[in-house]
């Protein structure tokens, strides 16, 4: 469970809140979107939730832990199993898909990683976690020759076989086509589901919110404009988060 209070956030030299006391609940095993329009600060939002960023005042606890309380080392122990997945996956290009997956096996060892160095059951693990995000016959296929869509589902296999609690996605469907965009979401909400990971992901498609999250938070002007779960908004609602 992650609780913040009164987050708040400038971006020096500039006095503006990019987020102004933000204060919400996220439970275990949700998919949390966070909408809004360009510039609302959701980006921002959703990075802080992560511990990808600071911020300047207010309290994040994570399971009972006052995170802001906690020493460098504490707050990677906080942290461990969270994944976060860029907008733009960070993915070795030349490489296969399997090779990818499978090197996230040795994130903790990163003279193996360096050298590339898996093991054949490392293969078959990272043969497996393809088949889950249904990329298995993209198994030998370098990165680089891949659609977005197939890019970004790469990114939750090597999420899954990391070990992956909870999921930050920035923006997972962003310029992908709409089959390849709904592949996506329908992968993240199965996958949480059966895997009882959580999972927050900005979107900037309101109608991927409704459809797959579990809750909506909109934010405008760097608050919270809407917490609601999720479902179809009413005209109203969309006014208060993009009026």
């Amino acid at each position: 469970m992650i609780i913040a209070r009164n987050i708040t956030k400038t971006y020096k030299p500039d006095p503006r809140e990019v987020l102004s006391k933000v204060s919400l609940q996220i439970d275990d095993g949700e998919l949390v979107a966070i909408v809004g329009g360009s510039g609302s600060g959701k980006t921002t939002l959703l990075r802080c939730l992560a511990l990808q960023e600071p911020w300047d005042s207010g309290q994040l606890i994570v399971n009972g832990e006052d995170v802001g309380k906690l020493g460098p080392i504490a707050r990677r122990l906080t942290r461990r199993g969270w994944v976060y997945i860029e907008e733009k996956p960070q993915l070795d290009v030349r490489s296969s898909a399997l090779k990818n997956v499978a090197r996230s096996l040795l994130f903790h060892s990163p003279v193996r990683a360096l050298a590339g160095l898996v093991s054949k059951n490392e293969h078959m693990e990272a043969m497996d976690y393809l088949e889950r995000v249904g990329l298995l016959d993209k198994a030998h296929q370098k990165v680089g020759q891949l659609s977005g869509g197939e890019k970004q589902r790469i990114a939750v296999a090597k999420a899954l076989i990391q070990g992956a609690t909870m999921i930050f996605a920035d923006e997972p469907v962003s310029g992908l086509d709409p089959e390849s965009a709904h592949s996506v979401m329908r992968d993240l909400k199965a996958i949480g589901k059966r895997e009882n990971i959580t999972i927050v992901t900005t979107l900037h498609k309101l109608d991927f919110a409704e459809r797959y999250a579990t809750r909506i938070l909109g934010v405008k002007d760097g608050r919270i404009a809407l917490d609601i779960p999720a479902r179809t908004l009413t005209s109203r609602e969309r006014e208060l988060i993009f009026s």
